[in-house]
């Protein structure tokens, strides 16, 4: 009754107190953190640390003021970052089963569906991811049909570099073909021309859309979906564009039912609309025409974007570093000479050539901050409580600018995988693929594929700046950490 009273001489004013204190309390109550949690700048009322800078160098300094395990509030959602190598090496090799679920993330969730491999948890990821792996080891006779469709691949690239002539261009679609139809021919049972406008397209769909989703007025649609569906930003433009590609793949999928023989796959989609026959009494592993779709934009995505870039990065590195350019192809020359093209076989008479690789990986940092997963159970990191559900991300790049791993960890250094003999050697610190049960699926064709192209490109070509123009090794954040669109000159040896 007293309350009622209350309420009954309550004006505007008092009524907005009113419901401004209850929120308040509301969001008190529920975002209160579980005892011992990770510590992190205060988060505001409702909205958590959206406000919060969203690029790895950001949480780099976050870690530094917080320690290697930290959390920040987006929205009503807690996400522990995770920094260092000893601590990622902690919550994805040491405890491999605590980390190693997706989170929902509304931004890709409109059109990954938490279906296909990347996205995906449980038995249906299970099933997924293991269907993927056997059968791009196995379609075509396995590696050396990889090995031998990236050395094809790399002479059309490298004809396509020849036709500039010396003149200054953009190689960034170039390599993105190049790589693009490695997979393409894996999946599709093609390859396409570098001319051909459809794929070009949607390459540049692909990259727009992998750039955005990095920025933070994308990522705030993460923090509150229900509210950004109705508001202009990035996120539209990110959803129009996958839906864009998945027609394109759609349309691929529907091209391969008409002419179908089970008795005799040509690739990675007839593989599959065979599994899906065999699969109808298990409804939970997922295998259907729309999870197909969304496979085939993981292993697209996953086999075209980090390549690709890393192998940009590789080019600007050898324009700002012409010696080390040239220990590259001396190299070369010594164990492979003019007269064929690398192959597999000789990497390991190459221990400079993959030690620039490896720091070009390494300094490049294509995915700071890894892909997110989310604690599949109650655990413990860096003896702080991490309850079941909680979004966990790992910052990479302070795995690979680690100061108590690397000697020089902001400079280009091949020596950091070279031994006291000049000889190759591996680094633990070395996570450029992430680690553990989510590790890259592609991990071993993007190793192909970056000794191939990146051997073939510097056999045949040595590479300059335009007159002024030098290549800026600061990059762009989007998802992936890119390099600044440059231009280039490649003058054949």
């Amino acid at each position: 009754m007293i309350i009622y009273k209350v309420f009954e001489f309550l004006d505007l004013t008092g009524w907005l107190v009113f419901i401004s204190v209850f929120l308040l309390v509301a969001d008190m109550i529920r975002n209160r953190s579980p005892p011992n949690f990770p510590p992190g700048p205060r988060p505001l009322p409702l909205l958590g640390n959206v406000f919060t800078g969203v690029d790895f160098k950001t949480m780099i300094k976050l870690s530094e003021e917080y320690g290697p395990v930290f959390s920040l509030r987006r929205g009503s959602e807690r996400v522990v970052f995770v920094s260092s190598y000893k601590m990622v090496k902690e919550a994805l090799v040491n405890q491999l089963d605590s980390f190693a679920d997706r989170p929902i993330i509304p931004l890709f969730h409109v059109v990954f569906k938490a279906i296909g491999i990347a996205l995906s948890n449980g038995y249906l990821w299970k099933m997924q991811r293991k269907f993927a792996n056997t059968h791009l080891r196995q379609f075509g006779g396995g590696k050396k049909t990889l090995e031998k469709n990236i050395e094809q691949e790399s002479t059309f690239l490298c004809e396509a570099f020849q036709e500039k002539q010396g003149m200054p261009f953009n190689p960034h679609y170039f390599l993105k073909t190049a790589v693009g139809n490695v997979i393409s021919c894996v999946v599709f049972g093609h390859r396409f021309d570098y001319r051909d406008d459809n794929f070009q397209n949607l390459l540049r769909l692909d990259n727009e859309a992998v750039l955005l989703s990095g920025t933070a007025r994308a990522q705030l649609y993460d923090a509150f979906p229900g509210l950004f569906s109705y508001l202009p930003g990035p996120h539209h433009t990110i959803h129009a564009n996958y839906r864009a590609i998945t027609d394109f793949l759609e349309k691929e999928v529907e091209a391969h039912q008409k002419n179908w023989d089970p008795e005799d796959p040509r690739d990675f989609i007839d593989t599959y609309l065979t599994e899906i026959g065999q699969r109808m009494d298990d409804p939970k592993a997922g295998f259907n025409i729309e999870s197909l779709v969304v496979c085939i934009l993981d292993l697209f995505e996953a086999g075209t974007e980090s390549a690709a870039t890393t192998l940009r990065w590789a080019l600007v590195y050898m324009v700002n570093y012409p010696e080390i350019q040239e220990k590259v192809q001396a190299e070369i020359d010594r164990v492979i000479g003019q007269s064929r093209q690398p192959n597999m076989a000789d990497r390991p008479d190459m221990p400079y050539t993959e030690a620039v690789i490896h720091e070009t990986q390494r300094l490049g940092n294509i995915v700071p901050l890894g892909f997110p997963k989310m604690a599949s159970k109650d655990s413990t990191l860096g003896g702080y409580f991490i309850p079941k559900g909680t979004v966990i991300i790992t910052n990479l790049a302070t795995v690979l600018f680690d100061k108590n791993e690397w000697e020089t960890p902001d400079s280009f250094n091949p020596g950091h995988f070279l031994d006291s003999q000049g000889q190759f050697r591996k680094r633990e610190a070395f996570m450029p693929f992430s680690a553990g049960r989510r590790a890259c699926l592609g991990e071993n064709l993007a190793r192909m594929e970056l000794f191939i192209f990146f051997t073939s490109m510097l056999q045949r070509f040595t590479f300059s700046p335009p007159p002024g123009e030098m290549p800026s090794m600061e990059g762009l954040m989007g998802f992936t950490y890119s390099p600044e669109e440059f231009l280039v000159q490649a003058h054949l040896r």
